[in-house]
């Protein structure tokens, strides 16, 4: 198991030189938290979920913890900025999208190695303050506390700081460690590298109060090569959710990584065998023009997201961009596909009688100037209708040319493309 996540590169630190033989000779419970921000979890979101799946492919019990009490207060981690806080119905709506998602991912058939969707909010939203400071915050001094990076890091910002209300998180998320060990027998916390100090705050909780041992592992920041944090396009972040991310565009988003990042990227977010992933490593560095290795994580990641099918389907619209086979794509896809191309709309009337003539659809949708521009493009063999090439002037579009029932895909050259709907 310890040997897989090496090879994977997924090991940054770990509290106890002991925990690899312990992975490999015993069933832990591990936990890893979610913070509830929005409403769907992001690609970046998807490797610790697949730390978890890993973990419970290899006989260990998961636990994906939604912050639900947590994310009232927002994790300084990582943070240059205190966070906008959230209203508790934001919250509320945040981690019931954030738990339908984690549970589509683990196993939760009976055993032991279950899985576990928890919110913290069940037993943080009940704990008195009083009580909270008694039990857990005499345990720890002010000096530990503004030791953490997390901490120190924003102390030095004299205009902005660092507010009592996210200073607190470490302890709440020491305590979430805590009661997870006492309901679950959890001796195990996982996470972001930005999350050591906080990891060790709750194992050093559970030593105190309980007496056992408790241990930590965390994962490299997930960076593209560049600095900046790897999970978003040019159009923003790239969500779990088909209705804010689609299968194809996370298809695409993975097809476009660059060669730098895709070998790592194949050992966070695939199970392919060691030996596949070395072979892939050779193809990006003997024939990086075939994309090979893209094509094969996309499918993958695409596949465990969203499913098989609409990974398949995905690759299939990605190879349809110039191929005639785009009138066989259905709405979702073909608007997927061709979201970000210019794109109008016209009166269904238009295709009635003898239709609507391809040269001024040309013209009007601006992919030539004029109609003796059209033309040209057409007699010399630019202009294509649902990506045919037509070299007949007179030629006009009727209702047999619409793709879906109402789409038709005009292309001028090689890659000007234009949407045009009748509705």
């Amino acid at each position: 198991m310890f040997e897989d996540l090496e090879f994977r590169g997924l090991v940054s630190q770990v509290t106890d030189p002991s925990l690899p033989d312990r992975l490999a000779a015993e069933s832990l419970t591990v936990y890893i938290g979610f913070d509830p921000t929005a409403d769907s979890l992001h690609v970046g979101s998807l490797l610790p979920i697949l730390l978890l799946r890993r973990l419970q492919l290899a006989g260990h019990r998961p636990i994906a913890l939604a912050g639900g009490g947590t994310g009232l207060i927002g994790d300084p981690s990582g943070k240059e900025t205190e966070r906008a806080l959230l209203t508790d119905a934001q919250v509320e709506a945040n981690v019931a999208g954030v738990r339908a998602q984690l549970e589509r991912f683990l196993d939760f058939s009976p055993g032991p190695t279950q899985a576990v969707v928890a919110d913290n909010r069940e037993w943080l939203g009940s704990l008195g303050l009083l009580e909270f400071l008694r039990d857990v915050g005499k345990h720890f001094t002010v000096n530990q506390m503004i030791a953490k990076e997390s901490v120190r890091a924003r102390l030095g910002e004299r205009e902005q700081g660092i507010s009592f209300t996210e200073f607190s998180y470490m302890l709440l998320q020491a305590y979430d460690f805590l009661h997870l060990f006492d309901a679950y027998g959890c001796r195990l916390q996982m996470g972001g590298s930005d999350q050591w100090g906080n990891i060790t705050l709750g194992i050093d909780l559970i030593r105190r109060l309980r007496g056992t041992e408790a241990f930590g592992l965390t994962s490299p920041l997930l960076l593209k090569p560049d600095g900046t944090k790897y999970g978003k396009s040019e159009s923003g972040t790239v969500w779990l959710d088909p209705a804010r991310t689609s299968p194809y565009q996370l298809f695409q988003f993975l097809l476009r990584s660059d060669d730098a990042m895709v070998g790592p990227l194949l050992r966070w977010y695939t199970f392919l065998p060691h030996e596949r992933i070395l072979e892939l490593d050779v193809e990006v560095a003997e024939h990086p023009e075939r994309r090979e290795a893209q094509r094969v994580l996309a499918r993958e990641v695409t596949g465990f997201v969203h499913g098989e099918q609409e990974a398949a389907k995905a690759e299939r619209a990605a190879g349809v961009l110039f191929s005639e086979e785009v009138a066989a794509l259905d709405e979702a896809t073909l608007i997927a596909v061709f979201g970000d191309a210019p794109s109008s709309s016209r009166s269904r009337s238009d295709l009635d009688g003898d239709g609507l003539a391809l040269l001024d659809a040309l013209r009007d949708s601006g992919l030539v100037s004029s109609l003796s521009a059209a033309r040209k493009a057409v007699a010399q063999g630019g202009a294509y209708v649902n990506n045919r090439r037509e070299a007949d002037v007179e030629r006009r579009l009727g209702p047999g040319d619409l793709i879906a029932g109402r789409y038709v895909v005009l292309r001028r050259g090689k890659r000007d493309h234009h949407l045009l709907s009748f509705g």
